[in-house]
Protein backbone atom coordinates (compact mmCIF):
# COMPACT_ATOMS: atom_id res chain seq x y z
CA UNK A 1 0.00 0.00 0.00
CA UNK A 2 1.15 3.29 -0.88
CA UNK A 3 2.25 5.17 1.88
CA UNK A 4 3.27 8.85 3.17
CA UNK A 5 6.77 8.75 1.30
CA UNK A 6 5.66 7.11 -1.74
CA UNK A 7 2.13 9.67 -1.97
CA UNK A 8 4.90 12.51 -1.64
CA UNK A 9 7.74 11.28 -3.89
CA UNK A 10 4.13 11.03 -6.63
CA UNK A 11 3.58 14.28 -5.85
CA UNK A 12 6.57 15.93 -6.35
CA UNK A 13 7.16 13.40 -9.94
CA UNK A 14 4.38 15.73 -11.51
CA UNK A 15 3.47 18.65 -9.21
CA UNK A 16 5.70 21.33 -11.51
CA UNK A 17 4.20 19.81 -14.84
CA UNK A 18 0.92 19.97 -14.24
CA UNK A 19 1.08 23.31 -12.31
CA UNK A 20 -1.24 26.13 -14.67
CA UNK A 21 -2.47 23.55 -17.00
CA UNK A 22 -5.55 23.95 -18.28
CA UNK A 23 -7.96 20.66 -17.83
CA UNK A 24 -9.49 19.87 -21.52
CA UNK A 25 -11.29 16.94 -20.18
CA UNK A 26 -11.67 13.69 -18.18
CA UNK A 27 -12.27 10.15 -18.51
CA UNK A 28 -13.51 7.74 -16.09
CA UNK A 29 -13.29 4.24 -15.78
CA UNK A 30 -14.54 1.04 -14.02
CA UNK A 31 -15.94 2.55 -10.52
CA UNK A 32 -13.53 3.64 -7.85
CA UNK A 33 -13.98 3.58 -4.27
CA UNK A 34 -16.33 6.35 -3.94
CA UNK A 35 -18.05 8.54 -7.01
CA UNK A 36 -16.28 11.49 -8.10
CA UNK A 37 -18.89 14.05 -7.05
CA UNK A 38 -19.49 15.60 -10.22
CA UNK A 39 -19.95 14.98 -14.06
CA UNK A 40 -16.11 14.89 -15.41
CA UNK A 41 -17.08 17.09 -18.32
CA UNK A 42 -17.51 19.95 -15.49
CA UNK A 43 -14.04 19.80 -15.25
CA UNK A 44 -13.21 21.12 -18.28
CA UNK A 45 -12.32 24.54 -18.48
CA UNK A 46 -10.88 24.78 -15.16
CA UNK A 47 -7.28 25.10 -14.25
CA UNK A 48 -4.58 23.40 -11.79
CA UNK A 49 -3.12 25.84 -9.47
CA UNK A 50 -0.86 23.52 -7.51
CA UNK A 51 -0.80 19.85 -6.32
CA UNK A 52 -0.59 19.72 -2.29
CA UNK A 53 -0.83 16.59 -0.07
CA UNK A 54 -2.39 15.82 3.22
CA UNK A 55 -1.37 13.00 5.23
CA UNK A 56 -1.92 9.76 1.73
CA UNK A 57 -4.43 12.36 -0.36
CA UNK A 58 -3.22 14.00 -3.16
CA UNK A 59 -4.97 17.38 -3.69
CA UNK A 60 -5.25 18.78 -7.35
CA UNK A 61 -6.04 22.29 -6.28
CA UNK A 62 -8.07 23.97 -9.03
CA UNK A 63 -9.21 27.60 -10.07
CA UNK A 64 -12.85 26.20 -8.74
CA UNK A 65 -12.76 23.29 -6.32
CA UNK A 66 -10.37 21.02 -5.49
CA UNK A 67 -9.57 17.25 -6.70
CA UNK A 68 -8.73 14.70 -3.73
CA UNK A 69 -7.04 11.80 -5.41
CA UNK A 70 -5.82 8.02 -3.36
CA UNK A 71 -3.91 5.92 -3.95
CA UNK A 72 -5.59 2.95 -2.17
CA UNK A 73 -3.47 -0.21 -2.20
CA UNK A 74 -2.34 -0.65 -5.31
CA UNK A 75 -2.68 2.75 -7.63
CA UNK A 76 0.14 4.44 -9.09
CA UNK A 77 -0.10 7.86 -11.05
CA UNK A 78 1.51 8.51 -14.23
CA UNK A 79 1.47 11.88 -16.05
CA UNK A 80 2.23 11.91 -20.18
CA UNK A 81 2.68 14.34 -22.85
CA UNK A 82 -0.57 12.97 -24.58
CA UNK A 83 -2.83 10.67 -24.19
CA UNK A 84 -2.59 6.73 -24.74
CA UNK A 85 -5.01 4.02 -24.98
CA UNK A 86 -6.12 2.88 -21.59
CA UNK A 87 -5.77 -0.09 -20.11
CA UNK A 88 -7.98 -2.77 -18.14
CA UNK A 89 -6.94 -0.78 -14.72
CA UNK A 90 -6.51 2.24 -15.78
CA UNK A 91 -9.75 4.40 -14.38
CA UNK A 92 -9.24 7.70 -14.19
CA UNK A 93 -7.48 10.33 -17.19
CA UNK A 94 -7.08 13.67 -16.41
CA UNK A 95 -6.71 15.53 -20.05
CA UNK A 96 -4.97 18.61 -19.19
CA UNK A 97 -3.19 21.32 -21.63
CA UNK A 98 0.25 19.80 -20.30
CA UNK A 99 -0.15 16.46 -20.72
CA UNK A 100 -2.65 13.68 -19.29
CA UNK A 101 -2.63 12.40 -15.37
CA UNK A 102 -4.01 8.62 -15.69
CA UNK A 103 -4.54 6.65 -12.17
CA UNK A 104 -3.79 2.75 -12.79
CA UNK A 105 -5.40 0.93 -10.00
CA UNK A 106 -5.95 -3.13 -10.28
CA UNK A 107 -7.60 -3.16 -7.21
CA UNK A 108 -9.96 -0.22 -7.36
CA UNK A 109 -9.60 0.94 -3.64
CA UNK A 110 -8.18 3.97 -5.22
CA UNK A 111 -10.75 7.60 -5.43
CA UNK A 112 -10.81 10.48 -7.27
CA UNK A 113 -13.11 13.03 -5.54
CA UNK A 114 -14.32 16.51 -6.02
CA UNK A 115 -14.72 19.21 -3.69
CA UNK A 116 -16.02 22.89 -3.49
CA UNK A 117 -13.39 23.61 -1.21
CA UNK A 118 -10.86 21.57 1.19
CA UNK A 119 -13.26 22.73 4.39
CA UNK A 120 -16.60 21.59 2.66
CA UNK A 121 -17.46 18.28 2.43
CA UNK A 122 -16.55 16.14 1.03
CA UNK A 123 -13.05 17.01 1.73
CA UNK A 124 -13.73 18.12 5.09
CA UNK A 125 -14.73 15.02 6.23
CA UNK A 126 -12.11 12.50 4.55
CA UNK A 127 -9.77 15.38 6.11
CA UNK A 128 -11.19 15.53 9.38
CA UNK A 129 -9.13 12.37 11.67
CA UNK A 130 -6.51 13.03 9.96
CA UNK A 131 -2.81 13.52 12.39
CA UNK A 132 -0.42 15.97 12.14
CA UNK A 133 2.17 16.02 9.21
CA UNK A 134 5.14 14.58 10.59
CA UNK A 135 7.60 16.42 7.76
CA UNK A 136 5.87 19.61 8.91
CA UNK A 137 7.89 21.66 11.06
CA UNK A 138 5.13 23.87 13.07
CA UNK A 139 2.66 20.73 13.00
CA UNK A 140 4.58 17.73 14.51
CA UNK A 141 5.79 18.83 18.23
CA UNK A 142 6.97 16.90 20.52
CA UNK A 143 5.10 17.87 23.37
CA UNK A 144 2.43 17.30 21.47
CA UNK A 145 3.51 14.31 20.37
CA UNK A 146 4.31 12.50 23.82
CA UNK A 147 0.84 14.00 24.95
CA UNK A 148 -1.49 12.40 21.87
CA UNK A 149 0.63 9.00 23.32
CA UNK A 150 -0.17 9.34 26.76
CA UNK A 151 -3.51 9.19 26.09
CA UNK A 152 -3.46 5.89 24.01
CA UNK A 153 -3.74 2.08 25.93
CA UNK A 154 -3.12 -0.03 22.26
CA UNK A 155 0.55 -0.96 21.22
CA UNK A 156 2.62 1.90 19.98
CA UNK A 157 3.27 0.53 16.45
CA UNK A 158 -1.17 0.29 16.34
CA UNK A 159 -0.95 3.88 17.49
CA UNK A 160 1.41 5.07 14.54
CA UNK A 161 -0.69 3.16 12.10
CA UNK A 162 -3.87 4.66 13.21
CA UNK A 163 -2.87 7.84 11.86
CA UNK A 164 -4.78 9.84 14.10
CA UNK A 165 -1.87 10.85 16.54
CA UNK A 166 0.65 11.36 13.45
CA UNK A 167 -0.30 10.88 9.98
CA UNK A 168 1.49 8.69 7.13
CA UNK A 169 4.07 6.43 9.56
CA UNK A 170 2.84 2.77 7.54
CA UNK A 171 3.57 0.08 8.33
CA UNK A 172 7.72 -0.35 6.92
CA UNK A 173 7.86 2.46 8.34
CA UNK A 174 6.77 2.22 11.85
CA UNK A 175 8.74 -0.79 12.25
CA UNK A 176 12.13 1.17 10.95
CA UNK A 177 11.14 4.56 13.08
CA UNK A 178 10.30 2.08 16.51
CA UNK A 179 13.61 0.36 15.59
CA UNK A 180 16.04 3.80 15.62
CA UNK A 181 14.15 4.53 18.91
CA UNK A 182 14.68 1.43 20.35
CA UNK A 183 11.22 0.58 20.99
CA UNK A 184 9.10 -2.70 21.33
CA UNK A 185 6.87 -2.23 18.85
CA UNK A 186 4.20 -4.08 21.47
CA UNK A 187 4.79 -1.99 24.60
CA UNK A 188 1.86 -0.15 25.24
CA UNK A 189 1.87 3.61 23.78
CA UNK A 190 0.49 5.26 27.29
CA UNK A 191 4.01 3.99 28.93
CA UNK A 192 6.41 5.50 26.72
CA UNK A 193 8.24 8.10 28.89
CA UNK A 194 9.17 11.57 27.25
CA UNK A 195 12.48 11.05 26.46
CA UNK A 196 11.41 8.19 24.87
CA UNK A 197 9.20 9.86 22.70
CA UNK A 198 11.09 12.59 21.63
CA UNK A 199 13.30 9.35 20.01
CA UNK A 200 10.45 8.47 18.55
CA UNK A 201 9.69 11.75 17.29
CA UNK A 202 13.19 12.17 15.60
CA UNK A 203 13.14 9.16 14.16
CA UNK A 204 9.96 9.33 12.75
CA UNK A 205 10.85 12.28 10.72
CA UNK A 206 14.64 10.82 9.82
CA UNK A 207 12.70 7.76 8.37
CA UNK A 208 10.38 9.52 6.38
CA UNK A 209 12.44 11.77 4.73
CA UNK A 210 15.11 9.62 4.35
CA UNK A 211 12.57 7.59 2.39
CA UNK A 212 11.21 10.35 0.36
CA UNK A 213 14.66 10.95 -0.42
CA UNK A 214 14.95 7.54 -1.50
CA UNK A 215 11.98 7.40 -3.88
CA UNK A 216 9.70 5.22 -1.26
CA UNK A 217 9.28 1.62 -1.11
CA UNK A 218 8.52 -0.38 -4.24
CA UNK A 219 7.45 -3.95 -2.78
CA UNK A 220 5.51 -4.91 -5.87
CA UNK A 221 4.37 -2.33 -8.08
CA UNK A 222 4.79 1.37 -6.98
CA UNK A 223 6.35 3.87 -9.16
CA UNK A 224 6.47 7.71 -9.26
CA UNK A 225 4.67 9.57 -11.80
CA UNK A 226 7.35 9.40 -14.08
CA UNK A 227 7.87 5.68 -13.63
CA UNK A 228 10.46 5.52 -10.98
CA UNK A 229 10.57 2.76 -8.51
CA UNK A 230 11.22 3.47 -4.90
CA UNK A 231 14.78 2.29 -3.44
CA UNK A 232 14.41 2.55 0.69
CA UNK A 233 13.13 -0.95 1.23
CA UNK A 234 17.26 -1.68 -0.06
CA UNK A 235 18.11 0.00 3.01
CA UNK A 236 15.28 -1.41 5.65
CA UNK A 237 17.18 -2.00 9.11
CA UNK A 238 14.12 -4.71 10.17
CA UNK A 239 11.29 -5.00 7.70
CA UNK A 240 11.33 -8.13 5.75
CA UNK A 241 14.48 -9.32 7.66
CA UNK A 242 12.59 -12.10 9.99
CA UNK A 243 15.66 -14.39 10.92
CA UNK A 244 18.88 -12.43 10.06
CA UNK A 245 20.77 -10.72 11.99
CA UNK A 246 20.54 -7.06 13.19
CA UNK A 247 22.52 -4.27 12.08
CA UNK A 248 23.55 -2.96 15.54
CA UNK A 249 23.75 -6.27 17.75
CA UNK A 250 23.74 -8.98 15.82
CA UNK A 251 20.78 -10.82 17.30
CA UNK A 252 18.39 -12.80 14.83
CA UNK A 253 15.17 -10.11 14.16
CA UNK A 254 11.70 -11.34 14.78
CA UNK A 255 8.72 -11.05 12.45
CA UNK A 256 5.31 -10.97 14.69
CA UNK A 257 1.53 -9.71 13.77
CA UNK A 258 -0.34 -6.87 14.82
CA UNK A 259 -3.44 -6.23 13.56
CA UNK A 260 -3.10 -8.52 10.03
CA UNK A 261 0.28 -6.91 9.96
CA UNK A 262 4.09 -7.76 9.61
CA UNK A 263 6.06 -5.98 12.36
CA UNK A 264 9.50 -6.84 12.17
CA UNK A 265 12.01 -5.67 15.99
CA UNK A 266 15.16 -6.79 17.72
CA UNK A 267 14.54 -8.54 20.41
CA UNK A 268 17.65 -7.53 22.11
CA UNK A 269 17.57 -3.63 20.88
CA UNK A 270 14.16 -2.55 21.25
CA UNK A 271 13.26 -2.69 24.79
CA UNK A 272 10.04 -3.51 26.25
Amino acid sequence: MPELPEVEVTRRSFAERIRGARILGARLGKPLRWPLGLEPAHLAGRTVLEVGRRGKYLLLRLDQGVLLLHLGMSGSLSFQPGPQPPGPHDHFDLHTSHGVLRLHDPRRFGAVVWSPALDADPARRLLATLGVEPLDDGQFDPGAFHAGLKARRAPIKQVLLAGDVVVGVGNIYASEALFLAGIRPTVRASRLSRPRADRLHAAIREVLARAVQRGGSTLRDFSSATGESGHFQLEAAVYGRAGQPCVRCGAPLRQIRQGQRSTFFCPACQRP
